[in-house]
């Protein structure tokens, strides 16, 4: 089974040779102390020395891919990239008149060229694509956070007309991408962090009404086209997975291991069976300051809880420089070693079969009474 098939059966809950294994995307700082440690000295050489099973290929990032006349990128107008919590455009907007006069992306400026051939020449891994589709944060930019939240109940037409805009542009965008992608994307990976460390950011109720609509049309998108549907979502989101699951997602990111209620114990006891996971080895604390067996210990018991379906990842997918490269290291093997013991299994159980049947037609061609043939206890005791 390579990379590719995996990963496809572990989202779609069946059976796989192991679980999976994603590095994650780190943080730029941290690729030249990776390469330095293991040796290598591109981004494939390193993800393939590791056994990484999963690429994140998502157009919305590669150089020219909008190409707008006038220079601006996606989303950009009225923006103040240079500082944090900066109010945005719609800040002070209380008329959907100033909405539908601002200058929206266009869908017709996208250009896939340099996604599409990097797809193609994935290999056999699993390719997951599709615009990152961040409207939460493309919105809550347009308005400023504390004006977002505000006007969900003070001007909540105002609110829609501005999700509708932003949400149309990478529906239209994304149906473009999958006709040329097309079975070079086995998944759709979008992300939208719904959570702080404690609870959702907005509540439930305006989740369901200015969320969730256009989530289960992007949703539905994807499996219109044939592709699994994984969501990055950070934070503390328990309190909406069972409607991100009606929504028919079928594996959640980063699964944030110190976030409220995020947890791999509280995962498996409500939702396993129901979803597939990828994340859950903390970045926060363990993968910081842990020793690499501490590590390696962690894996096995989030597999315990959450296997088989399950990718190992970590819980925030851009490992920071602050990330020991042992601990990478230990974290990979860690994955790998499921793969030696769940083989050595497959052996053994093999062998007791193969001894089995042999002793069935031994007996029966000799008139000896039939009896079972016991597993090894090398087998019973790794079964």
């Amino acid at each position: 089974m390579n990379s590719r098939e995996r990963i496809k059966a572990i989202i779609a809950g069946k059976p796989a040779d192991r679980c999976g294994f994603w590095l994650g995307n780190p943080h730029a700082e941290t690729w030249p102390l990776l390469h330095k440690y293991f040796g290598t000295t591109t981004e494939e050489e390193l993800r393939r020395k590791l056994r990484d099973d999963f690429r994140w290929i998502t157009p919305q990032y590669f150089p020219g891919v909008y190409q707008a006349p006038d220079g601006r990128r996606i989303f950009d107008s009225g923006l103040d990239r240079t500082k944090h919590r900066s109010v945005g455009p719609f800040a002070e907007c209380e008329d959907v008149g100033e909405v539908e006069a601002f200058p929206w992306p266009k869908p017709e400026f996208l250009h896939f060229d340099a996604c599409l051939e990097r797809l193609r020449n994935a290999g056999d891994v699993y390719r997951a694509s599709g615009f990152w589709t961040c409207f939460y944060h493309n919105v809550m930019d347009l308005f400023g956070m504390e004006s977002y939240m505000i006007k969900m109940y003070t001007h909540p037409e105002v609110v829609h007309a501005v999700t509708d805009h932003v949400c149309e542009f990478y529906y239209a965008a994304n149906e473009r991408f999958f006709a040329a992608a097309g079975a070079s994307v086995d998944g759709f990976f979008f992300g939208n962090d719904f959570g702080t460390q404690l609870d959702l950011i907005c509540g439930p109720q305006q989740f369901d009404e200015f969320i969730m609509p256009w989530f289960r049309k992007f949703t539905e998108q994807a499996h219109n086209h044939g592709y699994q549907v994984i969501l990055h979502s950070c934070g503390a989101i328990h309190k909406v997975i069972n409607r991100l699951i009606d929504a028919k997602v079928d594996c959640l990111h980063p699964l944030q291991a110190r976030a409220a209620a995020m947890d791999a114990e509280t995962l498996a006891a409500e939702f396993k069976g129901r979803i597939a996971f990828m994340g859950g080895i903390d970045t926060q604390e363990l993968l910081v300051h842990g020793t690499p067996e501490e590590i390696k210990q962690d894996v096995r018991r989030v597999k315990r809880l959450l296997a088989p379906r399950l990718i190992v990842s970590p819980s925030h997918e851009a490992l920071l420089p602050n990330v020991p490269p042992a601990n990478v290291e230990a974290l990979a093997e860690a994955a790998e070693a499921w793969t030696r013991r769940a083989a050595a299994r497959k052996s053994a159980r093999s062998g007791s079969i193969k001894r089995a049947r042999s002793a069935s037609r031994t007996a029966s061609s000799t008139e000896v009474a039939y009896t079972t043939v016991s597993p090894s206890p090398a087998a019973a005791a790794n079964s």
